[in-house]
């Protein structure tokens, strides 16, 4: 009996041992490539706005390419999104989805029709300049359900902060083949010189089920076999670039922008 317990004793203390020292070389691996995964999420964050502003085929696709394209060319701001006013903030240090966990830094939107609970109170914009340091685009991030989570991406729009450059996507999990869709670059091609908003002021941008009409100007084809994604890119679009958005800011800056 003595026997058995002594080896049932040793076991548990060998299992245990291998846990820590699994445990611990978890840990370690974590904090190493912590780093790393870092560099990685912002060079893909840099690589979706020079696409988002058609720079990325100047930039080429080297790392290093990447990033000195995006500093020579783009500038990072931060705004109040209720005012529309520049504020003071560490742009690189700035997580949307971690403000809009924060009930202290997000709010819940009136006509939340992008389904997003919380929007952060803050928002960086990207000012992109050409050779001469005039601003030629302004790259804005937006975040809206489709059909199965939060889909989040980007809209480049030329300086009159209407006329539509690029719509990006950049982290989803739509089904591949349908609404995953909105990766496919013969969509992303039906983007360029549409218009968010119609006479009134109002977002007028929308996804058409059956196609948009060679002369609408605010539509763009619906994704194919789904409608439900289609639905939240439109709602997505339309909340980001209305009053609750980027609307405010916008409206301020749309004599130019410097």
């Amino acid at each position: 009996m003595s026997s058995n317990k002594e080896t049932f004793g040793k076991t548990v203390g060998f299992v245990f041992a291998v846990c820590i020292v699994c445990a611990a070389l978890v840990s370690f691996s974590a904090v190493q490539l912590k780093p790393l995964q870092t560099a990685n999420k912002l060079l893909d964050k840099q690589t979706k706005i020079l696409e988002a502003s058609n720079l990325l085929e100047k930039a080429g696709t080297k790392s290093k390419d990447i990033v000195a394209t995006y500093n020579k060319y783009v500038e990072a701001k931060m705004i109040d999104l209720d005012s529309g006013d520049y504020i003071e903030g560490d742009t690189k240090l700035f997580d949307e989805r971690r403000n809009a966990r924060d009930a202290s830094l997000s709010s819940k939107p009136e006509n939340d029709i992008a389904g997003i609970n919380r929007r952060s109170n803050n928002a960086v914009v990207y000012l992109v300049r050409d050779d001469a340091g005039k601003v030629d685009t302004v790259v804005f991030p937006i975040v809206g359900s489709g059909l199965w989570d939060l889909m989040y991406g980007y809209v480049g729009l030329e300086a009159d902060l209407n006329t539509v450059k690029s719509v990006i996507y950049s982290d989803h999990k739509e089904t591949p083949g349908l609404g995953a869709e909105v990766m496919n670059p013969k969509w992303k091609a039906l983007w360029p010189g549409k218009e968010i908003y119609d006479d009134a002021g109002e977002p007028a941008i929308e996804l058409v089920k059956g196609g948009a009409k060679a002369d609408n100007e605010h539509g763009v084809d619906a994704l194919s076999g789904a409608t439900l994604t289609s639905n939240g890119v439109t709602n997505t679009l339309q909340f980001w670039f209305g009053e609750e958005g980027y609307k405010p800011f916008i409206a301020k800056n749309s004599g130019g922008l410097n």
